[in-house]
Parts: C-alpha cells; structure tokens; sequence
C-alpha cells in the first residue's frame, strides 16, 4: 500500500497541490483523474521521487520515501516499475535490451537469468518472439506492452502507469486495461494509473482519486464514480456526449 499524508507541492511561490490524503491499495489497479493542469500528473512525481513535497508524506507500506538515506531510496525504486507516456522504449536498442535494461541497472543477475526474465515478461504481455525487433518496427499497442514488459522485469511490487492509452485506438486501449489489470492481479502487485480515459475508468478503477485544482475533490471506485454526489466530479466524468447518454438511463 502507498499512503499520502498531507502532501502539499510548490513551485516557488505557486502551490500545486494542497494538503492530499489518500492511498492506493496493493493487488488493485488505482486511478488517478482529473483535468489537464488539476496536479495529478504533479502528485504521480511525487509518489515515484521525480519531485519532492514540501509538505507531507509519501508512504511505501509504512517506509517514508522522501525522508529516507539515499541508499534506501534506491532499494526502494529498484521495487518500482514505470510505463511513461508515449512507451518512452529507446530506439537504438531491441526490445531485448529495452526489457533487460531495468535488469542492468538495478541487478547483478547473470546474463542467461536476465534473457529468462525478459522472456517470461515479454509472454506476459503477449509479445514472444519480438526480442530481437526494434521500437520503429512495433505497432502503437505492441510498444505500449513492451513498455509493460519493461516495467514488470524487476518484477516490481508497486507499477506505475502514465495515460497508457494516450494514442490508442478504443480497442487497443481496452487490451492495455485488461493487461493492467490482469498484472496487478496476476502478481499483487499496487498499480497507480495517471488517465483521463473515462473508459478506464468506469471498467478498471477498483480505487480512484479525484484530483481538482491541486485538492483531493473525490475518492471512490468504479461503481460510484457515475453517481457521485461531487458536483466538480461529475463535470469531469459528464463533459462528453456519450457520458451525458449514460447519465440519462440512470
């Protein structure tokens, strides 16, 4: 579990984020939503130590992240996995190396362990065989789960997912919520996800977190966040015209 406890971020003079309290529970796939500039992509840098709060904590099964020695911290990172944005795989490697890079940095494994370890999470994700292919050579939704291989090749215990389904087809993007979900399942593993994809998260959100204008504005699931009574909320999750159509056969 990852608790945050009173987690206020500035950036000089301007704060971003105000005093949030919430958590994100082991073996379920956790949301984080909100508008463009609310402070959930702010708040995810905090959790995975690419920005520090000025206030409060950030609680990896009671382990403080921000105020431990450096070299607790790196033990504890080697206990993350991360799928940015747009895959972020490097082009000049193979996806071999891409998935083994993660193995590189943070392990002493011999080489013949780390091949092993490559293959079972590239069958993970339904990728076997493309070990020796480049990024350029995957489609949209193969490189989202070679990022997904890559992530889990530590095997992690806590997975960190930003907008996955930014540029996907709605198929392609419903196929990387069902690998995210299976995953965390699959492996206990605590997932929070970054969207603003509404289909990700009516289907997958077993928790989510509200964000508006830097505050928590909401925290539910899947199966209340349609009929909250939050009003910023339900701007948010009603904006489109398909969510309007939901919202009437309520």
């Amino acid at each position: 579990m990852i608790e945050i406890n009173h987690v206020s971020k500035f950036f000089g003079e301007k704060q971003v984020l105000f005093d949030i309290n919430t958590c994100f529970e082991e073996g379920k796939v956790n949301l984080i939503i909100g508008r463009s500039g609310s402070g959930k992509t702010v708040l995810m840098k905090c959790l995975v130590g690419l920005h520090s709060p000025e206030e409060g904590e950030v609680l990896y099964n009671g382990r403080d992240f921000h105020h431990m020695p450096d070299s607790d911290q790196r033990k504890l990172r080697a206990e993350m996995g991360m799928v940015f944005q747009g895959s972020a795989l490097f082009d000049s490697m193979t996806i071999q190396e891409n998935v083994m890079f993660p193995l590189d940095m943070f392990t002493e494994m011999p080489w013949g362990e780390k091949l092993d370890r490559v293959n079972f999470c590239l069958e993970c994700v339904d990728l076997p065989g493309v070990n020796k292919l480049y990024p350029a050579e995957l489609s949209g939704g193969m490189k989202k789960r070679a990022a997904i291989a890559r992530a889990l090749a530590c095997n992690p215990n806590y997975l960190f997912c930003d907008e996955p389904n930014s540029g996907l087809d709605p198929r392609t993007s419903l196929m990387i919520d069902e690998l995210i979900t299976k995953v965390t399942h699959e492996f206990n593993i605590t997932t929070v996800v970054n969207t603003h994809d509404l289909n990700s998260v009516i289907t997958i959100g077993e928790t989510i977190s509200f964000i508006y204008q830097g505050s928590l504005g909401w925290r539910g699931n899947k199966d209340s966040v349609l009929v909250s009574d939050c009003p910023e909320l339900n701007e948010f999750i009603y904006a489109q015209p398909l969510t309007q159509r939901i919202r009437e056969r309520l």
